[in-house]
């Protein structure tokens, strides 16, 4: 009968720094998660350059209030399926992404009026 040789394995020192960096790694990456999350979640539009500079050029003014509800008018419109829509208000229209919750262009009613609107599927009147 053959002798088996048995040698214990060395195994190195736990190192105590590294083992603290990987729990400050997984707490940030969960703070990082956590405020990913929370802008999936953001229900704000933006509006961007081009609009901005539109509502500007055509002195449309839309008050915060305003702005609040024509969010949750595109927040409704997206759980409905819309992802482009086009939001007519009393005196101004606008272009809007709800899929990326960002306003597109916006004008004037009277504006509006002659213009052909493509690529949107969803229209939301607000206009009282």
């Amino acid at each position: 009968m053959e002798k088996s040789n048995f040698r214990p394995v060395q195994s190195q020192p736990v190192n105590n720094q590294h083992i603290q960096r990987l729990k400050s790694n997984q707490i940030s990456g969960n703070t990082f998660s956590l405020h990913f999350q929370q802008a999936l979640q953001s229900n704000k539009l933006t509006v961007s350059k081009h609009a901005q500079e539109r509502l500007h050029q055509r002195g449309i003014q839309i008050n915060d209030l305003r702005w609040q509800q024509i969010e949750e008018k595109v927040n409704e419109a997206k759980k409905m399926g819309v992802k482009e829509s086009l939001i007519l208000l009393k005196d101004a229209a606008l272009i809007v992404s709800a899929k990326n919750n960002t306003v597109i262009t916006a004008m004037d009613r009277e504006e509006a009026r002659t213009q052909i609107f493509t690529n949107i599927n969803g229209t939301i009147i607000m206009d009282q």
